[in-house]
């Protein structure tokens, strides 16, 4: 288990590596800049890239980028929060967009798997293919058009919601849902499937032979081995709920990543492009070496 958790550890820093490394030249291809613009002086341009060193070859702009990288300084804000360093803008936006990926997570998961255990439980039935639909049109509607329909009939029609901003415990609602429906629903049809691949094996036969009862069967004994590519994919689905918030804190106008993240880029924000995609790539390959060592927590039966 040791050798295993120090060898995912090593491909882990290998990949965050990569990630900073093709985030950097990926930067350098984009076209325009922060200080580029019809009506600015070229002579006032150059004076700045030569103050934030953006007039040095490519090569030497990398090698200064890892080194201050790995003393913490990921660089300064040039227009979004212009002056502010990238550290401080994320470590003050981060815990909002933070508290909504992990409520959405947590719904996702108290809501989609209990579901799927409980649609392969009544397999054949109403239920069943009533959250088979379900599944199959919540999964295919994206998060912004899912964000933007709840936020049209919740809070423009009904008007039983706000529709901006986080001011109350109403106010979370609305963009938690937009960000949970869609992976509620994966886990909930993935749970769905492995349950039903599982409850055909012979000690499940026995179980029932037994006269244990279905819940009891369903929950303790066939769940925990339908459990582990549910796990598999919450690496992709916690990826997909970060992602899926820059979206849905731009609709709601949440003072959180999303919206520094969107405006770096029209803003061509180069430092705080890459403080914030280095930070959410580091966040989410740390999110999949956690959920491969869960393996074995799961089932110790999985030799590493």
């Amino acid at each position: 288990m040791l050798k295993y958790a120090l060898k995912r550890l090593a491909t882990s820093l290998l990949t965050i590596f990569l990630v900073v490394t093709l985030t950097f030249f990926l930067m350098q291809m984009v076209p325009g800049g922060p200080f580029l613009g019809e009506n600015v002086n070229p002579k006032i341009t150059e004076r700045l890239l030569q103050q934030y060193g953006y007039d040095q070859p490519v090569i030497i702009q990398y090698w200064r980028y890892i080194k201050a990288m790995f003393h913490g300084d990921l660089g300064t804000s040039l227009v979004v929060k212009s002056g502010y360093s990238v550290m401080d803008v994320i470590w003050g936006a981060f815990p909002t967009s933070g508290k909504l990926g992990f409520i959405a997570l947590g719904v996702a998961l108290i809501l989609g798997i209990p579901l799927g255990v409980f649609a392969a439980m009544k397999h054949g039935t109403v239920f069943d293919r009533v959250f088979i639909f379900l599944s199959s049109l919540f999964v295919s509607i994206p998060s912004f058009i899912m964000t933007i329909l709840l936020m049209l009939v919740f809070a423009s029609w009904l008007k039983w919601l706000p529709v901006a901003y986080l001011e109350n415990w109403k106010s979370y609602i609305l963009p938690i849902s937009g960000m949970a429906v869609y992976p509620m629903f994966h886990l909930g049809r993935l749970t769905r499937t492995t349950m039903l691949d599982v409850v055909s094996q012979d000690y499940i036969v026995t179980a029932r032979a037994k006269g244990l009862a279905t819940p009891s069967i369903m929950f303790k004994h066939a769940l925990r081995n339908a459990i582990i590519p549910v796990v598999t994919s919450l690496g992709p689905t916690i990826a997909g709920i970060m992602t899926g918030s820059f979206v849905v804190e731009k609709v709601f106008a949440i003072d959180g990543m999303g919206k520094y993240f969107v405006n770096s880029i029209s803003s061509r924000d180069y430092p705080l492009i890459m403080g914030t995609t280095i930070f959410y790539g580091i966040l989410l390959i740390l999110c999949n070496y956690v959920v491969d060592l869960l393996y074995g927590v799961i089932d110790p039966r999985i030799k590493m």
